[in-house]
């Protein structure tokens, strides 16, 4: 079930009812489906410049994810696998056939896992700043991580997240539950690696070059893939099987590679849009 929703942005705004949740997305442009997935205490919008790149090629359909953006959150944990069955499903209502997954973040988290636990679905996944070991994050980082609770909300009602959350959350009161849950995905421990190493549909593995994890542990993942092992030959017979690619982009950070335009082309690139092919 969908239905209408006004928004101030140039996309059509609606919501979907998916395991119980009230998924709010947007839907930009025409073409080949791509569902594009936000960053952690980020919204759809928060893509910025990158959105209409994608969406000359692409009908980008760009959600908020659990407790984000225009999406209210339920009694349950923010978790990337119980995020990606919301993707799965919201594939499903609309009727796309074999969209692309494009996730930054916390979202590149969901989009590894909807591409991992529900292939027929997916025809490419382009996973950006996302971690698979929690350890790989520096040290620094991860002390700040462990900053992230309901009693720093008051702390942030000068920053860009909570402004915006406020704006267009159903219930801004629920910013330190958020926050609350955040931290609490963020210190429980896991590891990925079996996921990536089952992945059935072509990846491109993306980070920034001073993202949030050494540049190392994205090449990490690329190897988990089969990328990296060898030379790549003059036809490329020596690439990974599966069509799998790594993107480390120049001059970045974890912060603003969600808006470059460089991510735009390594995106498009990869899904065989890139306009200098034509």
């Amino acid at each position: 079930m969908t239905t209408d929703s006004t928004t101030d942005t140039k996309g059509t705004g609606k919501y979907a009812e998916v395991n119980g949740l009230n998924l709010y997305y947007e839907t930009h442009g025409a073409g080949r489906p791509l569902i594009l997935l936000h960053g952690g205490l980020m919204s759809s919008e928060t893509f910025g410049p990158v959105l209409p790149l994608l969406s000359e090629h692409h009908q980008v359909i760009a959600p908020d994810l659990q407790g984000h953006g225009r999406t209210a959150d339920i009694d349950r944990p923010i978790d990337v696998r119980l995020m990606a069955d919301d993707i799965a499903a919201l594939i499903d209502q609309l009727g796309l056939e074999k969209p692309d997954v494009v996730g930054y973040s916390l979202g590149g988290g969901v989009a590894l896992h909807t591409a991992a636990k529900y292939p027929a679905k997916i025809r490419r996944l382009v996973a950006a700043s996302a971690n698979i070991r929690p350890d790989a994050i520096y040290a620094e980082m991860r002390a700040q991580q462990g900053q992230v609770n309901a009693a720093a909300a008051e702390f942030m009602k000068d920053t860009p997240m909570y402004q915006l959350y406020n704006r267009v959350a159903p219930r801004p009161e629920d910013f330190p539950k958020l926050l609350d849950k955040i931290g609490a995905s963020m210190a429980k421990d896991f590891d990925f690696a079996d996921e990536v190493r089952g992945l059935e549909v072509p990846t491109l593995i993306v980070a920034a070059d001073a993202d949030m994890a050494p540049p190392s542990h994205y090449v990490e993942v690329f190897k988990l893939l089969g990328g990296g092992l060898r030379d790549g030959g003059w036809m490329g017979e020596g690439r990974p099987a599966g069509g799998h690619a790594l993107a480390i982009l120049p001059g970045l950070t974890h912060y603003n590679l969600g808006v470059s335009p460089l991510f735009a082309a390594v995106i498009l690139a990869f899904l065989g849009d890139d306009p200098s092919r034509a």
